[in-house]
């Protein structure tokens, strides 16, 4: 290999794209997020491709189907340069396919036309299904054969992605929400320069921050997605604060207890009720444009919100009602399993390469997202950003406390949209919640059927 990459070189790249993206940036793909294109440039530091790809002879030429667009699609787009010119082994071909679910829809296609990746981003949603159909590989002899140090990735982020104790997906661009809330208004009204700790203490709050013409808000203290934007990711945390829960892990679903059916009720009063919360298809841009001075979005909007934002933005951790509760979300890389074993072997080389210490530095930086090695976020180089930026140090220290999605969201298909066309119905229609629940209660355990019958294939 004759050179390796330096980050400052790879930002130049990242560097080149220009306007605000709006994406799903995590949880199943997050709320929209506007991106960040001028964050501060770390200092240099070489990002070490894995070992050679053993015994091919010549290049090895590999497909990577991405999902982001914009800035972090330039991001996205410069790791691969970067890796390219790392080395001399692997060659990389970046293609963009679109969201999450474009992504996982045209890796379904391509499946059928025998015309597949060689690696691919997959959401927290999509992964399993493919795990399921047998159509992405088991990682963990790649990873040995490329070096691939399991144990210094985040435990809680790594997990997710294995089934029987083998890994098949890898975090990259690993998020959790987080509490946004607009320093300048809540000085305005003089609150204490933090996030609410409690649903209450916010819902005392929250009467402060409303600004109202006559009978029409317009400035709401917080505003809600919907189901498009992902609103089931963001309340599963709030239905945790409350003990309720979507499902267990063997797929019971349990909307319709009682401490579920409150948490709704909650989320439904903040608009219906309390009238100090909104509803909005685009949340990011009323919170930007002032029309709301709170919300609840994923990690990998930060850097875009505090570029965008004409204010300064402040995060904290979640409010917590009985308990606190909060979801880990985001996308991870998978190998096909139908790539020959050369190809396997060079795409783990470009996983190597993107998720190891100084990769996942420079993604974290430049996005947002959380690095998800420990040694990064150990690092002299990310512990200095966190004393810049302490705005991107909030997600990392709210890890410790999160938890691995319930099932009914992340391995039922179409789990997110069919929870988040109930919230829909609550809150925006103000349908009987138990009603409601119980009607997603089906559709959800119709879908989950046959994902039990082909995990029992799986074990047999």
């Amino acid at each position: 290999m004759d050179r390796q990459i330096t980050r400052r070189e790879f930002l130049r790249g990242v560097a080149a794209g220009s306007g605000v993206a709006l994406l799903a940036a995590c949880g199943g793909g997050d709320t929209p997020a506007a991106q960040d294109t001028n964050t501060p440039v770390p200092a240099d530091g070489a990002t070490t491709a894995p070992a050679q790809v053993g015994g091919t002879g010549s290049t090895v030429n590999i497909t990577y189907w991405g999902s982001f667009s914009d800035v972090l699609g330039e991001a996205e787009r410069a790791m691969v340069e970067s890796f390219n010119t790392s080395q001399q082994d692997v060659v990389v071909e970046y293609q963009y396919q679109g969201s999450y679910e474009d992504t996982a829809q045209k890796f379904t296609a391509a499946l059928q036309a025998q015309a597949i990746p060689d690696v691919i981003l997959l959401s927290d949603v999509w992964w399993f299904k493919f795990y399921l159909a047998q159509a992405i590989a088991p990682l963990d002899e790649l990873a040995a054969q490329a070096g691939v140090d399991f144990s210094d990735y985040q435990p809680v982020l790594l997990n997710e992605g294995m089934r029987d104790g083998v890994h098949y997906w890898i975090p990259f661009a690993r998020s959790t929400p987080l509490f946004y809330y607009n320093k300048e208004i809540w000085a305005e009204v003089g609150l204490p320069e933090r996030a609410p700790q409690t649903w209450d203490e916010f819902g005392e709050w929250a009467p402060q921050l409303v600004q109202r013409n006559g009978d029409t808000m317009t400035r709401a203290a917080y505003v809600h997605p919907g189901a498009a934007s992902y609103i089931a990711w963001l309340f599963q945390g709030v239905i945790w604060q409350f003990g309720g829960r979507y499902s267990t892990p063997e797929f019971e679903i349990t909307l319709n207890e009682p401490d579920s059916i409150r948490a709704a009720q909650f989320f439904s009063d903040t608009v219906n009720e309390y009238r100090w919360a909104m509803h909005s298809t685009d949340i990011n841009r009323e919170f930007i444009g002032g029309q709301a001075a709170s919300m609840m979005a994923s990690t990998g909007a930060l850097a875009g919100i505090e570029r965008n934002a004409p204010f300064e933005v402040g995060v904290g951790f979640l409010p917590e009602e009985r308990a606190f509760g909060c979801p880990t979300g985001g996308a991870g890389l998978a190998i096909p399993a139908g790539a020959s074993a050369e190809k396997q072997q060079a795409a783990m080389a470009f996983i190597a390469f993107a998720t190891s210490t100084d990769g996942t530095i420079t993604w974290s930086q430049s996005t947002g997202y959380m690095p998800v090695r420990v040694s990064a976020v150990n690092d002299p180089k990310m512990q200095t950003f966190f004393e810049e930026r302490p705005n991107f140090r909030t997600a990392v220290e709210q890890l410790p406390k999160t938890r691995a999605q319930d099932a009914a969201r992340v391995f039922i298909p179409n789990g997110d949209q069919i929870i988040g066309r109930g919230l829909e119905r609550i809150v925006i229609n103000r349908e009987d919640i138990e009603r409601v629940w119980q009607d997603v209660t089906v559709e959800l355990e119709e879908g989950a059927a046959p994902v039990l019958e082909d995990l029992e294939a799986l074990r047999a």
